[in-house]
């Protein structure tokens, strides 16, 4: 879905618009008060939400790449003997 470029920050929305078990948006990132009051933000705020976005998805990324390490080191200690 494109978005019309009518604002000066456009929002973050990709269009997923599923949820997370931590209560993000698994498309962009925002809380569910981000995403309902987003056009009622300055500039400034809407700034700040959107570094939080990109936080929450560093972070995101970092748990999955740790929990994909464990994964791979438990699947090294098995030894199949054929």
């Amino acid at each position: 879905m494109e978005q019309i470029e009518i604002f000066e920050i456009p929002s973050p929305c990709k269009g997923i618009c599923q949820v997370n078990n931590r209560g993000y948006c698994k498309g962009c990132y925002r809380s569910r008060e981000e995403r309902f009051e987003w056009n009622n933000l300055n500039n400034e705020q809407k700034r700040k939400v959107i570094s939080l976005c990109q936080q929450r998805y560093k972070r995101y990324l970092q748990r999955k790449l740790k929990s994909e390490r464990m994964d791979d080191q438990s699947g090294e200690n098995f030894k199949f003997d054929i």
